[in-house]
């Protein structure tokens, strides 16, 4: 018998289950994590409210002063922090050019394109560990999922039900992707990772699985290896 072929199918395949091992075992380091970081932060409160009781005056001022100027830098932060302008390759992936802030902020943010390739983000990702949302999710936690190595599949009401079916049967067994309805974008399926996004004409257009080959997890993503689950499921 001949040794078997390391097709490129094959090599993805080993890629996802590789990736499906290491998301699981992170998510049970995450909530062991979760449990003494509960301790400490219960122990930290304590603590704390012993302190300020016996503070003065001055020491609850100061901490007015710095709750009122974290304030002030999230109502500033509700742009994207981004600039530049789409490349479009010879492929069809639109490619940013130019800045993609990362900051975390807690207010809403107005991204200049959708859906958005990146940006500043909610300090919670959406979770992406193939999961299909089918209710529109909030911006600001997906984008922090791109940031993490995720492929964002997005679709309108234009969509054939057939597509948006087959592409959530291929979300569901990939790791680190995820899909929900967008109705502001500008074509009916469109997938996007940070800093690069795509439309495609159907579930079954070749480029679909070029794009999830390439960019889930890919050379692009500014935190690779960081979790897709333990966020937000909305």
């Amino acid at each position: 018998m001949g040794t078997p072929k390391n097709t490129p199918s094959t090599a993805r395949a080993a890629r996802i289950e590789e990736l499906r091992r290491a998301e699981a075992a992170r998510a049970r380091r995450v909530r062991l994590l979760t449990v003494g970081a509960a301790v400490v932060v219960a122990a930290g409160l304590v603590a704390g409210g012993v302190a300020l009781a016996h503070s003065g005056p001055d020491a609850r001022s100061t901490a007015s002063d710095t709750k009122d100027g974290a304030a002030a830098k999230n109502a500033a932060a509700n742009s994207a922090g981004d600039s530049g302008h789409f490349t479009t390759g010879k492929d069809g992936v639109r490619v940013w050019s130019g800045t993609l802030s990362r900051n975390h902020v807690s207010t809403p943010v107005d991204y200049p394109m959708h859906p958005p390739v990146g940006g500043n983000h909610n300090p919670v990702w959406l979770d992406c560990n193939g999961d299909v949302y089918t209710a529109p999710v909030k911006d600001e936690n997906a984008v922090h999922a791109l940031e993490h190595g995720a492929v964002w599949v997005t679709y309108t009401g234009k969509a054939a039900k057939a597509d948006v079916a087959a592409l959530a049967a291929k979300v569901k067994r990939t790791p680190y992707t995820l899909m929900s309805p967008y109705a502001d974008q500008a074509a009916p399926l469109m997938l996007t990772a940070w800093g690069h996004q795509l439309a495609v004409k159907s579930a079954s257009d070749p480029a679909v699985d070029t794009f999830l080959a390439t960019y889930v997890q890919g050379a692009q993503t500014p935190e690779p290896g960081a979790s897709c689950t333990g966020g937000t499921m909305k």
